[in-house]
């Protein structure tokens, strides 16, 4: 049983997780939907981070309800959240936010990075009109890898694994945790597209410093600087995705105890997912900086 300060503390750490992420989750989708107002079209990069903060938006208030539900609900939470419709949308944000990631830093690897082989550059001039293509291929992939995830044989006492902490492993409950990681492996694909991009820029920079060395530095400066910022961006999304998937995986196989320090420290890391990339790309992104201050009231518009 969680005590009443446990209680209290877990729900102020998730009211503030909550709170950012809808902010710079709403800020995105708002900046950007009103580009499309002004200017009836949006780039491909706006179109990108509007998916994006879509994306994490739902991703935020499906994580905000299991919390919900956990604290006040508990009984309920044993019988919903692992049930069909909760585990399609908690799946489904799960793997979109993943999928335009990827879409991101593919997009910022072809826009960013110098090299001049043919395949390179001709990816470079076509993918702003691929991405809406891309866009659509990341929600298909991801319903698919949803749908997938309801029709996992879960343990049918759900309640009664997550309550006791000391049940032992059935053939129930090893068939169900592998059938959980057999359909996640799916997810390896667009993590891989990532990482390889993640190493494209790196190679780039690496490349451009040994140039910039040997010739004059306007511009090579400013085209340091935009890898950079790239590289922090994919970097950092790349450290929140994987303490969250790690400890979305640990919570979805029922191995921390229900209700334990353990199992509300697993909520924190998840939620701070969402939202803490949002936050990365609002910081680095210079068009949204001065917007962003405005909304915060740090400066006078």
């Amino acid at each position: 049983m969680v005590s009443p300060l446990s209680a209290i503390l877990h729900v102020l750490i998730m009211s503030a997780e909550f709170i950012t992420g809808i902010t710079v989750n709403g800020f995105l989708i708002i900046i950007n939907c009103h580009e499309l107002i002004k200017s009836r079209k949006l780039t491909p990069m706006q179109l990108l981070f509007v998916c994006i903060g879509t994306s994490r938006f739902g991703l935020q208030i499906v994580l905000m309800v299991q919390s919900f539900f956990s604290i006040f609900f508990p009984l309920l939470y044993a019988v919903k959240i692992y049930g069909p419709v909760m585990i399609f949308l908690w799946m489904f944000f799960s793997s979109v936010s993943l999928w335009f990631a990827t879409c991101l830093s593919v997009f910022y690897c072809l826009k960013i990075a110098g090299f001049t082989q043919s395949y390179f550059l001709w990816l470079k001039f076509r993918i702003s009109k691929l991405m809406p293509w891309l866009l659509l291929g990341s929600l298909l992939a991801s319903v698919s890898i949803a749908a997938l995830c309801t029709e996992v044989d879960y343990p049918l006492h759900v309640g009664d694994i997550l309550r006791n902490t000391t049940l032992k492993r059935t053939e129930l409950k090893i068939k169900q945790i592998s059938e959980v990681l057999l359909v996640n492996l799916a997810l390896i694909f667009p993590l891989a597209i990532f990482v390889m991009c993640t190493f494209v820029l790196f190679i780039s920079l690496y490349k451009h410093t040994r140039r910039m060395q040997k010739g004059p530095h306007g511009f090579s400066n400013a085209s340091t600087a935009a890898h950079i910022n790239a590289l922090r961006t994919v970097i950092t999304f790349f450290c929140f995705f994987i303490s969250y998937f790690a400890a979305f995986m640990t919570n979805i196989t029922f191995s921390v105890p229900y209700r334990s320090q353990n199992f509300f420290v697993l909520k924190f890391i998840m939620a701070a997912y969402p939202s803490g990339h949002s936050v990365i790309i609002i910081l680095y992104h210079s068009k949204f900086q001065q917007p962003f201050r405005r909304l915060l009231c740090l400066k006078k518009s």
